[in-house]
């Protein structure tokens, strides 16, 4: 077996690891943060969490432009955020991440509203490609909803912020609003269960 030929898959399962790898360590930021500050070790977390970003800033590829773009704006803002708060020992940046990630998601579902196609339109059509009048309007109401829950839950995580308890913010940041997103998600699918049967 020609050894070039092994190279192709083996860095493809290689990028796929370090995305997972990013994705997940990302997903429990918060309690990274939570670890780091309430163990007196918030400089070493904020510089493996620089590197994580830095490694998804690298290595992330979307199934749409709008996604890659998302992507690798949090990964930026992500390690600014870290690079600063060890630099200026000011761990307090740290908390803004839960924040910031709102905000940038808010911007884009919103700004697609004014675009041709909606941001769940869009994520849509990677699956159905062609979708009924009804079915647009339904993902444009959807991706309003989300714009809602973006901004209420951008508002919660800014409260943690100011709150200052790191406690409720890790709860909050790291467990109540991925609840909360799996409800608004899992109730979309039931009331597009119910409108459309078939799909």
């Amino acid at each position: 077996m020609n050894p070039g030929s092994l190279a192709v898959p083996a860095r493809t399962l290689a990028l796929r690891a370090a995305r997972l790898f990013s994705l997940a360590v990302i997903t429990l930021y918060p309690f990274a943060v939570w670890y780091g500050i309430t163990h007196g070790r918030p400089d070493r977390v904020a510089l493996a969490l620089a590197g994580i970003f830095l490694l998804r800033l690298l290595v992330f590829r979307g199934l749409l432009p709008a996604l890659n773009w998302l992507a690798k704006a949090l990964a930026l803002f992500g390690i600014l955020l870290c690079a600063a708060s060890w630099l200026l020992k000011s761990h307090h940046l740290l908390l803004w991440y839960p924040v910031m990630m709102s905000g940038l998601m808010l911007a884009l579902f919103s700004a697609s509203l004014f675009s041709r196609a909606s941001m769940v339109e869009r994520l849509a059509r990677l699956r159905e490609p062609w979708l009924s009048p009804r079915a647009i309007a339904y993902t444009r109401r959807v991706t309003q909803a989300w714009c809602l829950f973006f901004i209420i839950n951008g508002g919660a995580a800014l409260f943690t912020c100011l709150y200052g308890d790191m406690s409720l913010w890790a709860l909050y940041n790291g467990v109540i609003s991925y609840l909360l997103m799996g409800l608004l998600m899992g109730t979309e699918w039931i009331i597009r269960k119910r409108i459309q049967p078939g799909g």
